[in-house]
């Protein structure tokens, strides 16, 4: 009985230890084919990259000779160029010998030309600036004088003048001492010689002082103005005065760059303004010189 069952057993053990073999087996075979596939796939991808392998190699063949091509190339265009170079070096240097040496000889020539023209030059100049010299100043003595001249002629002139008007002035005394009470007198004698003393009192207020008969023309007139006033005729001076436009007088303006912004002054008198025994019997008219 007992041999039995061991044997049985056995028998079982060794159905079991059968069924795993097998199933080892089959896994195993299983394994292969998967293995077998892997290597197949593997050898067509090395036989596609020993493909590319060679493309690349004959790609790096044409390339080398290419490049080898090319550098023959570079060569031989360097050597040509080496030698146009240097055959252009050699003329250079040779046009840039005959150059300096003709510009050395030029510029040496233009140096020395250029000194004596500006020695010259200056020699031209220093007698020319001398000789202006001498000539302007024998033109302003020559001016001078003949203004001092025409000057003293003029005060001789005015001087005749002032002695007729103070006979004038004589008539004008008797006339108004045979004039009626009550009757206006002429004044038109009076205002011409008023005008006339204004002029000359212009005129010698531009003239140098120094001028022969200049102190005694100016006392002259200002006896006419004297005189004048003793025959009842006021002359307002308005000369060298400040203008405004309240004054009531006639005024012709005339801009002056001497004068300040806003500054007004009475520069000539055309006609003076007068007065007789206090009323007025004559307008002003000036020129009135203003700043801008």
């Amino acid at each position: 009985m007992k041999n039995r069952i061991l044997f049985t057993f056995v028998l079982l053990l060794v159905f079991f230890n059968t069924n795993a073999q097998q199933d080892s087996i089959d896994i195993l075979w299983k394994d292969i084919n998967v293995l077998k596939s892997n290597n197949k796939v593997l050898l067509n991808s090395n036989k596609e990259l020993f493909q590319q392998i060679s493309l690349l190699n004959q790609n790096i063949d044409s390339i080398s000779k290419i490049v080898q091509s090319n550098t023959l190339n570079i060569q031989l265009t360097a050597d040509s160029l080496g030698i146009k170079i240097s055959t252009t070096e050699s003329l250079s240097n040779q046009k840039y010998d005959e150059l300096g040496n003709s510009l050395s000889k030029s510029t040496l020539y233009g140096i020395i030309a250029l000194l004596f023209a500006i020695l010259i030059s200056v020699i031209v100049y220093f007698f020319l600036s001398k000789r202006q010299r001498t000539d302007k100043t024998e033109v302003i003595d020559q001016i001078l004088k003949t203004k001092t001249i025409l000057e003293e002629e003029q005060i001789k002139v005015y001087s005749k003048i002032t002695e007729i008007h103070q006979d004038q002035l004589t008539l004008i005394k008797q006339e108004r001492e045979n004039t009626p009470k009550g009757v206006e007198p002429d004044h038109s004698l009076a205002k011409k010689v008023a005008e006339e003393m204004v002029k000359m009192q212009m005129n010698l207020a531009h003239m140098d002082t120094k001028i022969r008969g200049h102190r005694q023309l100016t006392i002259a007139v200002t006896n006419v103005y004297d005189n004048l006033r003793a025959n009842g005729y006021e002359i307002i001076e308005h000369l060298n005065k400040s203008y405004s436009e309240g004054m009531n007088i006639e005024a012709t303006m005339e801009p002056d760059t001497t004068l300040s912004k806003g500054e007004f002054v009475i520069k000539r008198v055309i006609k003076p303004e007068i007065h007789y025994n206090g009323k007025k019997i004559q307008n002003a008219q000036v020129i009135v010189s203003f700043g801008e």
